[in-house]
């Protein structure tokens, strides 16, 4: 058995914390410097400008590349040969996000109930999706979730006779709806099948994959490619000034699902699809 101690997670999970908050990751960066190549507008290409040198001075002065640094949601891979020792897995991680959110002045944005909007004070709890897997690895993924992107994701229970055609509507007029209160060019994580929370998880971890990778099933990675398209040709734009370019990336995700059923979740992600990983 690899044995990890409780506080090398506290002290990894802090960094990473505010490694998402502060460093944009390459592959969004690079989706940017693209979309301002591609897009026709000027003001458009200027909004992506501002965007890029944003993530620039973020990175070198040390300083969250937005305001809104989120509610920390926690990815943890374990594997069946791996054990915590001085701990538990989770108050590590929460341990870990209470002083990462602390030494990286990020800002707490967690309340402790939504019928008392207290504020918790130090960012936690975190979300925390842990799954079992086959070896002797940990791997631990934080993805700080502003609201302004979350509250404009949407979930839906179709019916299968909606097909593929009610899943791409849904898909648009979700992005049409957010207009520029996501902020985009936007990251668009699909879930399709599974049951109520399992599409909205799926749709959430696609947001994870890199932009460049499409999905292995070729029906998939069709349907991505030409969501993307769709979603671009409503001109909403950079922070919906109008344009070319607003969606980097569309990311689909599915799973077995029932046959009385057609579970779809879109899960919007702004401009700054912040996230970082270790694994052990």
């Amino acid at each position: 058995m690899k044995q990890v101690s409780a506080k090398e997670i506290t002290a990894r999970v802090a960094d990473l914390c505010i490694r998402a908050c502060v460093k944009l990751p390459s592959d969004v960066l690079a989706a940017l410097r693209e979309a301002k190549r591609r897009e026709e507008s000027s003001v458009g290409r200027e909004i992506l400008d501002r965007l890029i040198e944003n993530a620039a001075v973020a990175e070198e002065d040390g300083v969250p590349i937005c305001q809104d640094t989120g509610i920390a949601v926690v990815f943890a891979e374990i594997g069946d040969e791996v054990e915590v020792v001085g701990g538990r897995l989770r108050d590590a991680i929460t341990e870990g996000v209470r002083q990462g959110y602390e030494k990286g002045h990020l800002r707490k944005s967690l309340v402790s109930s939504p019928l008392d909007r207290r504020n918790t004070g130090d960012n936690t709890p975190p979300v925390l999706h842990a799954e079992a897997a086959p070896g002797d690895s940990l791997k631990i993924t934080v993805a700080p979730k502003g609201a302004g992107s979350e509250n404009m994701s949407r979930l839906q229970m179709m019916s299968p006779a909606d097909g593929i055609e009610g899943v791409k509507r849904l898909v648009v007029e979700t992005v049409e709806a957010a207009g520029a209160s996501a902020c985009p060019p936007l990251v668009i994580g699909v879930g399709l099948g599974g049951n109520f929370e399992q599409c909205a998880l799926i749709a959430k971890q696609a947001l994870l994959r890199p932009l460049t990778q499409r999905h292995p099933d070729p029906a998939a990675a069709a349907l991505e490619a030409e969501l993307l398209d769709l979603v671009n040709a409503t001109g909403i734009g950079p922070m919906g000034v109008g344009g070319r370019v607003t969606a980097l990336a569309v990311n689909v995700e599915t799973r077995p699902c029932h046959i009385a059923s057609l579970p779809v979740a879109v899960n919007l992600q702004c401009h700054a699809a912040r996230h970082a990983s270790y694994e052990w």
